[in-house]
């Protein structure tokens, strides 16, 4: 057996992917790219409500699903020490 690479759900060897859905947001996730001074600006200079407008206006502007964007942003954001993880 093998593992969705992007939900994580066992799946038979000959498929790469649970679901069409699942291979659609694995490769958009990976296509996401976020500049860091875009990081930097949101977590710093914004309050959160700024925070969240900013984001849906950089989502609907490279037509990047909003979810999608948060999750990434989130992760960089953890990566370049603006938020502590939840997890850890």
């Amino acid at each position: 057996m093998s593992h969705c690479p992007f939900c994580k759900k066992k799946i038979a060897m000959s498929k790469a992917f649970c679901s069409r859905n699942c291979k659609e947001n694995y490769f958009q996730l990976i296509a996401i790219q976020i500049p860091k001074l875009f990081l930097k600006r949101i977590y710093v200079f914004c309050s959160k409500e700024e925070r969240e407008k900013e984001i849906a206006s950089f989502a609907a502007r490279h037509k990047w699903r909003l979810d999608l964007l948060k999750n990434k942003i989130e992760d960089e954001a953890i990566k370049m020490g603006y938020i502590k993880d939840p997890l850890a």
